[in-house]
């Protein structure tokens, strides 16, 4: 019989999911079992976009919108490049047949608690998903971890990847897992990962980069938590939380200093 104080092997990843954190999942998946993705419903673009407004002003929320609305043509005008990434890199972008998926409203909610009290994980890996609520944190029964799409602390926030070549800081063109916190992304960072852009790649793409040589230290840290052993590191780096670049700034960023 277990005893009471065993600890779970469950594993689960909350997110809204996407092609690069679909091949972190089963890059996971593939080595360590059971994992259970819990899949949360997108935040409102006008909920987003009052939300940044309240912080940033209008000015600076709208610039935003734009470049996301222009981000999200790009993925559609650079399928093809992105498609040659995904077979280069050997990347599952996809849900795997069979993969236990739950539907919640989100991250935050009720459904979302009751999912992961049921599974009573040994680790929850977040990527890509809402920021948890101080409440939500407090119930949570397990070591909680994110997959954060930039080298911490110095590029917390949206877009690690771009404001890191967009500032000529090409050696911090990374990605970090970190324990969480009620900040963002300012829970100590337990590994990191450092690669290069290729020609063609984009902000659209940055992010399929950045997973295809993260899926390592995603696997490592959750191992880590399931077997009890999660170490911090210092990576000596000022903090600084990035937001969305702005239209404006992205287009003119492109055109003196080639980073789109």
């Amino acid at each position: 019989m277990a005893s009471a104080v065993e600890k779970s092997a469950a594993i689960v990843i909350v997110t809204e999911g996407g092609p690069h954190i679909w091949a972190i999942v089963n890059a996971i998946a593939d080595q360590l079992d059971p994992v259970s993705v819990i899949l949360e419903s997108p935040e409102s673009k006008k909920h987003l976009l009052l939300g940044r407004a309240r912080r940033q002003g209008w000015f600076s929320a709208i610039g935003q919108l734009g470049t996301m609305v222009l981000t999200r043509l790009g993925k559609r005008f650079f399928a093809g490049h992105a498609e040659r990434l995904i077979a280069a890199q050997k990347l599952q972008t996809e849900p795997k047949p069979g993969q236990k998926i739950i539907h919640v409203s989100s991250a935050n909610a009720a459904d979302c608690l009751q999912a992961i009290a049921d599974i009573r994980p040994g680790v929850v890996l977040l990527a890509g998903c809402r920021l948890l609520s101080r409440q939500t944190l407090a119930q949570m029964p397990c070591p909680v971890l994110n997959y954060h799409a930039g080298i911490a602390p110095k590029y917390r926030g949206m877009n690690g990847g771009y404001w890191a070549l967009a500032c000529g800081d090409l050696q911090n063109f990374g990605t970090t897992v970190h324990l969480v916190d009620a900040g963002v992304d300012t829970g100590g960072v337990l590994k990191q990962a450092r690669g290069k852009p290729e020609p063609g790649d984009t902000i659209s793409s940055y992010a399929l980069r950045q997973a295809a040589f993260s899926r390592d230290i995603c696997v490592e840290a959750v191992r880590g938590a399931l077997d009890g052993k999660l170490v911090t590191i210092d990576p000596g780096l000022p903090s600084k939380q990035w937001y969305h670049p702005t239209i404006w700034f992205y287009l003119w960023t492109g055109l003196t200093k080639r980073v789109w």
